[in-house]
């Protein structure tokens, strides 16, 4: 336990019941778990394969097991289990697969395989806001471990009866394609543990010891899951931070924290206070500011790092220069301070507020990342053709099949693949095999079979040639012969949309560069390296993302823009009074920045043509005034500021033209 702090060496310690360790922004509780991890093993309480620690995100997971693995040498930590919710609900249906009523191998639907089976489902002609609200509402559901038998009951709403109807139709669905979406991953092994005793005891003996990141941030589903694997004994450490709970608007809820202590009276609670990131000025308004919220338990953060630099307010014009402000701040800070581009970030409420700052920073030649856009491999065209490739490389893989064969449609509808599932699976066949049978075909319509026997004839044509031509070479074959080339132009009004789609699935062929030819066996490797790669990694840039995505980061310097009432704190919170979470949200804000924090607003925005006069965000007047220095406020150091970076921003605009 070198070099941890009291209240860190006595969250590693306690085992002796059910630990509620509060971790402020930047306390180190990332380390509290790995040296807990290596400490229950090195004290030989549990063996590393009873022993599992979930997180949210695969980035954290694979950052944790990294940690873990430096901890813990060789076969101590044969077993250990490091993990995410979903990745767990997973090991656990394949597992139990039988016990959930699914086949081995079944597929787990994506997003928009759930909306394509909600929109066949919904009354035709349905608006996509519609659908969209519909799916969301099942979601929900099934977040709170709903049936659909008890969604229909708790239904109010024509919309959440209509809801609740297509819910059940919805899981007939999946049930006939043997598959689950990403919600059933946590509603299915919870209903089961819950329904079965037996079963949940011997999972508690499998995982003897669990430990939670991020508790605050579980939905009732997930919590109860932790609940059924814990037990009564509740061999369980949850850290948390409620300060930090942002993510209401898809089901997390923070006062889980407090059930915790209701369930587990005996639960003990640790606070870890010791910032180990930010300056005081920065931690002052982060305490300042979140005390005004209400708290079971209020932590009062603390650092070693001195003052820094004040908080700087800034009142712009607009958001245009607004965006002029910071782009030129950020290129004094690299070129002045030395900051590297990848350590500053400018942080907004939404990611439309991003066009006017990605203006200012491509005038400055300021190299930056945008996170929250459609990445590369989720666009439709990319996808469609990922689930080709997956078809010939892998067979069984149903889920790829059910998208492939609707790109493009072949007069295969929704009744006929659920036909087709049911006899395939009555002969032990994946659907893609069974597509390719006569005696399957016969018993479908003459047109239905046509389309099915059409595409299993594509398929065999590019399986023969995947054994002849590299996977680059496959991908625009594919496209051609597939007839998704053909889809796609179909789709566009222009031919501009046409050929920005046609090169994303050129660029998909220049992603499998260099893999060599071998048919569907170096195909599948390919497309698992693809899946596992980080594309689109930001580099030394400055990272320009919404405050939701920046949680877990830290930066040298940080710009929070767009402090406006009606925008952060945003005005639908405003109109029913819930400000609680926008004010976590500008912490989380604020405890991004290490050494030096710029909060702007600006005095009206340009939207639909008119221009709306905007305020301060209430949220600047809850910070402790000395900690800040507003514009106005020291005329003579703004005049002298104004000098360097102006002649900063000028030696910038000149370096521009001269290149030319």
């Amino acid at each position: 336990m070198h070099g941890l702090n009291p209240p860190q060496k006595e969250a590693v310690a306690y085992v002796g019941g059910p630990l509620l360790v509060l971790a402020g922004a930047g306390s180190g509780k990332t380390r509290v778990i790995t040296e807990k991890i290596a400490h229950l093993i090195a004290t030989g309480r549990h063996e590393a394969r009873h022993i599992a620690a979930i997180t949210f995100t695969n980035k954290a997971a694979r950052e944790m097991r990294e940690r873990v693995a430096k901890r813990v040498k060789g076969e101590a930590a044969e077993g250990l289990m490091v993990t995410t919710f979903h990745s767990l609900g997973l090991r656990f249906l394949q597992i139990e697969h039988e016990r959930a009523k699914l086949r081995r191998g079944f597929s787990i639907f994506d997003g928009d395989d759930q909306m394509a089976i909600i929109k066949d489902l919904a009354t035709p002609g349905l608006k996509n806001d519609a659908l969209y609200s519909i799916q969301n509402l099942i979601s929900a559901a099934k977040n709170n471990a709903l049936s659909p038998e008890q969604a229909a009951e708790a239904a109010r709403s024509a919309r959440e009866r209509e809801a609740a109807g297509i819910y059940a139709r919805y899981q007939a669905r999946l049930q006939a394609f043997n598959a689950v979406d990403f919600d059933d991953l946590i509603r299915l092994p919870l209903t089961l543990l819950e329904a079965d005793p037996d079963l949940a005891a011997g999972w508690r003996e499998r995982i003897r010891y669990l430990l939670v990141d991020e508790c605050q941030d579980t939905n009732g589903a997930q919590y109860r899951l932790l609940r059924q694997l814990a037990g009564t004994k509740g061999n369980i450490t949850c850290v948390g931070d409620d300060d930090q709970s942002i993510y209401a608007w898809r089901g997390a809820q923070p006062e889980n924290l407090d059930l915790l202590g209701q369930d587990y009276p005996n639960l003990k609670v640790i606070k870890l206070e010791q910032n180990y990131r930010c300056t005081s000025r920065i931690l002052r308004c982060a305490n300042t500011l979140i005390a005004k919220n209400p708290h079971a338990h209020l932590k009062q953060l603390w650092s070693q790092h001195g003052d820094g630099e004040p908080v700087r307010v800034w009142a712009c014009t607009n958001n245009e220069h607004e965006a002029e402000r910071v782009a030129a701040e950020i290129h004094y800070l690299h070129q002045g301070k030395e900051i590297p581009w990848g350590e500053m970030a400018i942080l907004f409420r939404g990611n439309h507020q991003s066009r006017p700052l990605e203006k200012a920073l491509q005038l400055l030649r300021i190299p930056y990342h945008l996170t929250g856009g459609t990445k590369f491999l989720d666009r439709a065209e990319v996808k469609d053709a990922l689930c080709w490739l997956q078809v010939l490389a892998n067979p069984d893989n149903d889920a790829a099949f059910l998208r492939a064969i609707a790109a493009p449609k072949r007069e295969v509808g929704a009744t006929t693949l659920e036909k087709l599932s049911a006899m395939a699976q009555q002969a032990g066949l994946p659907m893609s095999v069974a597509a390719g049978q006569v005696g399957f075909l016969k018993q479908l319509t003459p047109r239905a079979a046509a389309g099915l026997d059409e595409f299993s004839r594509i398929v065999d044509r590019l399986r023969d040639a995947a054994e002849k031509v590299t996977p680059a070479e496959l991908v625009p074959m594919l496209a051609e012969q597939s007839g998704l080339l053909a889809m796609v132009r179909s789709q566009c009004k222009d031919e501009a949309s046409f050929l920005r789609r046609k090169a994303n699935l050129e660029e998909l062929a220049s992603w499998f560069e260099g893999a060599r030819g071998g048919g569907p066996g170096e195909l599948a490797a390919q497309l698992a390296l693809l899946s596992n790669a980080d594309r689109g990694e930001p580099g030394n840039a400055v990272r320009l993302m919404s405050l939701h995505a920046a949680k877990g980061l830290e930066f040298r310097a940080v710009f929070v823009v767009g402090c406006e009432d009606g925008n952060l704190p945003h005005e639908a919170s405003l109109e029913e009074n819930r400000l609680e979470e926008e004010r976590r949200l500008m912490y989380v804000g604020i405890t991004r920045a290490k050494e030096r924090l710029y909060l702007s607003h600006s005095a009206e925005i340009k939207r639909w043509g008119s221009v709306d006069h905007l305020l301060p965000s209430r949220f600047l007047d809850e910070l402790p005034p000395g900690d800040l220095l507003r514009d106005g406020t020291d005329p003579e150091r703004e005049t002298a500021e104004k000098k360097q970076r102006g002649r900063a921003h000028m030696d910038a605009i000149a370096a521009l033209f001269g290149d030319g």
